[in-house]
Order: C-alpha cells, then sequence, then structure tokens
C-alpha cells in the first residue's frame, strides 16, 4: 500500500508527458504512456465547488461509503481484512456493460489512507491477492496497478 502512495506522489510531482484526450467545464482527463506495463496511465482533474472533507466524503473507499451511491461503475465495496486504521485489503465490484457483452469484474486491493501536511487526502492502491478472497464465479478477477486520488484544498 505504501509503495503504491509513493507511485502516486511520483505521478504528481512528474508533471511532463501528460497529453489531454477529453475535457469539459469541470475535468479535464490526460495520459501518457506508463513505464511499469504496455499501456497508458489516465488521470482525471477538477476543482468541486465543495470542501475537500465533503468531497472525500464522497471519493473515499470505505465500506458502506457514498461511492457506490453515485459512481455507475462501482457496484459494491467491501473490506475483506483491516489491517489497521489506514490500510486494508478490499473487494470491489463493477457491473457488467454493453448490454452484458463485458462480464462484471472483481478487483482485490491493498488500500491505504493518508492526510497530508497541506490537507490533502489521499487513497492508494495496488492488487493483491489475499486467502479470503478467492476469485468468485460469475466475476473476471481484474489487476490494478498502483491507482488512487487526490483531494488536493484549493484556495477559496
Amino acid at each position: 500500500a505504501e509503495a503504491a502512495a509513493e507511485q502516486l506522489r511520483l505521478y504528481r510531482r512528474d508533471p511532463g508527458g501528460w497529453r489531454g484526450c477529453r475535457s469539459t467545464g469541470e475535468v479535464t482527463v490526460s495520459w501518457r504512456p506508463s513505464t511499469e506495463f504496455a499501456g497508458n496511465l489516465y488521470k482525471g482533474e477538477g476543482i468541486l465547488p465543495a470542501s475537500p472533507r465533503d468531497v472525500w466524503e464522497c471519493i473515499k473507499p470505505v465500506a458502506g461509503g457514498l461511492r457506490t451511491k453515485w459512481d455507475q461503475n462501482v457496484k459494491d465495496f467491501e473490506v475483506i481484512e483491516a489491517i489497521s486504521d489506514t490500510v486494508s485489503v478490499c473487494r470491489t465490484t463493477t457491473p457488467s456493460a454493453c448490454m452484458r457483452i463485458i462480464s462484471p469484474r472483481e478487483f482485490v486491493d491493498v488500500v491505504v489512507m493518508k492526510q497530508c501536511e497541506d490537507g490533502t487526502m489521499l487513497s492508494a492502491a495496488t492488487n493483491v491477492e489475499h486467502p479470503l478472497c478467492p476469485p468468485q464465479p460469475n466475476f473476471v478477477r481484474g489487476f490494478n496497478y498502483p491507482c488512487g486520488c487526490f483531494c488536493i484544498p484549493v484556495p477559496g
């Protein structure tokens, strides 16, 4: 979990190589080639007219959290094992897509949540295997490289 958090910090500190691919009035999505795997990294950025704490409540990865209520790509989120107050092993499921052509997915990740000195809140995750969570029937087991979210306070 700590390695995933450090990788996210490195992505945040390295502004080079990102290319815009989508933009609305509220969100900009960019990509760049990954140095870890044969594919691309993606990041979405936006400024919301809300307190960082309110935004964090909507995106933080916790069982029973708000993410499953607003994010159509997250069907369920459960904690398999709480390692500490800030680190846990979690299972996330996604619904089928494209008229059920794409099967539902499940992801098992080790997740860390942190609050930084500047008020930034961070969740970082990466794939892990856990004996209490073998692959489930009717789901394709997905694999996450280091990923996560930053909730960064901005003036005003």
